[in-house]
């Protein structure tokens, strides 16, 4: 029987539970846990443990569902490859990364200040990591439902991430919060690989 990494499957666990207790309680989660962005000289309710929390809500049982689906598709090879510690450490970097992305949009844009929820930062940092570790392997995605190597999912994905966040496209979608999880995932990797110029201390 296929078992599920333990990582992979303890945040797939969190994140339902979340979930489950944002449905029993109403959405009050939302005020001190989503990632409130600030811009446009209004108050924020940002708190610095945003930067994580937020990853663990999520908007409906639709944006849950694929954004676990990726992690169990794409994150259990990466954990196997990495092992739990390092793999967690990378996980919860790119949630941060794509933290850091949204608060600098909003700043930038000022826009205001709004929630963003969703581990759609950490997923697509996994894919970006799927693409790197194993880019010749072939994925079938369910939309669409076409056969592709890892690397060019990755790139058509980043590619479509940049173009809808530089077009305003899809509305209510942090596009450069994905993509910002992806910048700091392939950062990470090069910096483990030693390829940065601050590099990893010998073990």
């Amino acid at each position: 029987m296929f078992a599920m990494p333990p990582v992979t499957q303890a945040l797939i666990i969190v994140n339902v539970l979340v979930f489950m207790l944002q449905l029993a309680t109403g959405n009050q989660l939302i005020g001190p846990f989503a990632l409130w962005t600030f811009g446009g000289g209004q108050a924020s309710n940002f708190h610095v443990w945003q930067l994580v929390t937020y990853g663990f809500l999520h908007g409906n049982l639709t944006h849950l569902f694929f954004n676990m689906l990726a992690l169990f598709m794409f994150g259990s090879d990466i954990e196997r490859l990495w092992g739990p510690r390092r793999y967690l450490v990378y996980y919860f970097a790119c949630v941060v990364t794509a933290a850091l992305a949204q608060l600098a949009v909003s700043v930038l844009m000022s826009s205001g200040s709004y929630p963003t929820i969703g581990a759609s930062g950490g997923v697509f940092g996994v894919l970006l990591a799927f693409g790197m570790m194993f880019p010749r392997r072939m994925v079938m995605l369910l939309f669409p439902p076409i056969p592709m190597r890892a690397w060019v999912l990755v790139t058509v994905y980043g590619a479509i991430e940049l173009f809808m966040g530089i077009t305003g496209t899809q509305a209510g979608v942090a596009h450069f919060a994905h993509l910002g999880g992806m910048a700091g995932g392939f950062l990470l990797i090069q910096y483990w690989r030693g390829r940065l110029p601050m590099r990893p201390g010998r073990r």
